[in-house]
C-alpha cells in the first residue's frame, strides 16, 4: 500500500517521503481501517521536526486523525467490518497511508451528518474545543469570547463552539481574505491584526470590560494581546503555539489583573478521562445533527499531497482545515 514515511527529522516537505509499504495486520483487539480521510494538524509538522511531546521511532507515518471503513477487526475487537470510523492512530502508524492498524476500544463512531473530510476534521480541534471551552474555562452564555486565528482550523472550531453555548464572538484573523472566513463563521465582531490594533478594538467592542475567555491557540504577540484586553476574572486558554514562540507569563500581572491563565493538553483526556471524550464525542454529534458546528474544511487533496499540505500549514498559509483525500 501507499503510504507516507519520515526516515529523519525536518521541514515536512522535504523529510516525507511517499513509498509503498507493507499493508498492516490487525491483531487481537484491533481493527483494519481503510482511510478515507485524513485530517492535517499541527502536530504532524511537529512530528516531522522531531519536535512534538512524542518521538516515534524512524521511519514513521504522519497523521494524527481519519475517518475510515472498518475492513477488518482482529480477535476481541466487536466493531463490525463496514462501520465508518473516526480514530486517532499512533506513531509510527499514521493516518496519512491508504490502510492504518487502531485499537478497536479507541475509535468513535462518525457523525453520519458529516461527510468524510468533515468527520475527519472534528476529532481532535472540536474536542480540544470543547475542553477548553467548557472544561477548562467555564464560558456561560452572554460572555465574550476572543478567539485568536478565528480563520484556522483551532480558531473556527472554537468560533462555532462559543456561538452554540451563546457566547458573543470577537474573532482575530490576519488579513482579508481571512477576516471574510471567520465572518462567515457567525463572529460578532472580526479583527484584522494586519489592519487593525486588536485590543483596542476588543476593548471599544466591549465597553472597556475586555474579553470573558480568551482561546489561544498562536502564542507569542496573540498571547500579549490577550493580557492586555482580557477581563476581570477573565480566563485564558492557552492551547497551542502555532505562532512559533512560546510566551513566557508574568504572573504579577495576573494577579494584579485578577484572571487566569489555563493550560490545555487534550490528549491527556484521553489517557485520564476516555469517559468524558466520549461524552464530549456525543455533544458533538449532536450539535453537528442540529447544524450548530460543522468543520471548515478549506481544501480537500488526494495523499500525493500530503507532504506539501503539512508543511503549508506550517507555514501559516492555509485556511480552515486541510484533509487528504486517499
Amino acid at each position: 500500500m501507499k503510504a507516507w514515511q519520515v526516515h529523519h527529522n525536518g521541514e515536512p516537505r522535504d523529510v516525507m517521503r511517499l513509498e509503498d509499504i507493507a499493508e498492516p495486520e490487525p491483531g487481537p483487539g484491533e481493527l483494519l481501517l481503510t482511510v478515507r480521510a485524513a485530517g492535517v494538524n499541527f502536530p504532524d509538522a511537529l512530528l516531522c521536526r522531531g519536535q512534538y511531546q512524542v518521538r516515534p521511532p524512524l521511519p514513521f507515518t504522519p497523521g494524527v486523525e481519519l475517518c475510515g471503513e472498518v475492513v477488518a477487526a482482529g480477535d476481541g475487537a466487536e466493531v463490525a467490518p463496514g462501520e465508518r470510523v473516526l480514530a486517532q492512530p499512533k506513531p509510527p502508524h499514521g493516518a496519512f497511508a491508504e490502510r492504518v492498524v487502531v485499537p478497536a476500544t479507541e475509535v468513535l463512531p462518525a457523525p453520519p451528518s458529516l461527510d468524510d473530510a468533515e468527520a475527519a476534521a472534528l476529532h481532535i480541534g472540536y474536542q480540544t474545543g470543547w475542553f477548553g471551552l467548557h472544561r477548562r474555562a467555564r464560558l456561560q452564555p452572554g460572555e465574550t469570547l476572543l478567539v485568536h486565528a478565528a480563520a484556522g482550523g483551532a480558531g473556527s472550531a472554537a468560533v462555532q463552539l462559543g456561538k452554540a453555548a451563546g457566547a458573543t464572538v470577537v474573532g482575530v484573523a490576519g488579513g482579508p481574505e481571512k477576516a471574510a472566513t471567520a465572518r462567515t463563521l457567525g463572529c460578532d465582531l472580526v479583527i484584522d491584526r494586519r489592519a487593525e490594533d486588536v485590543v483596542a478594538a476588543v476593548k471599544e467592542f466591549t465597553g472597556g470590560r475586555g474579553a470573558d475567555v480568551v482561546y489561544d491557540p498562536v502564542g507569542g504577540d496573540a498571547y500579549t494581546q490577550s493580557t492586555k484586553c482580557v477581563a476581570f476574572e477573565g480566563r485564558i486558554v492557552v492551547v497551542g503555539f502555532a505562532g512559533g514562540t512560546v510566551p513566557t507569563p508574568a504572573l504579577s500581572h495576573a494577579l494584579v489583573k485578577n484572571y487566569s491563565i489555563l493550560g490545555l493538553h487534550w490528549g491527556l483526556y484521553n489517557r485520564h478521562d476516555p469517559v468524558a471524550v466520549r461524552a464530549c464525542h456525543q455533544s458533538l454529534t449532536a450539535l453537528a445533527a442540529e447544524g450548530a458546528i460543522r468543520p471548515l474544511v478549506g481544501e480537500r487533496l488526494p495523499l500525493a499531497e500530503a507532504a506539501d499540505a503539512v508543511q503549508r500549514l506550517a507555514d501559516g498559509t492555509t485556511t480552515g482545515r486541510l484533509v487528504i483525500l486517499p
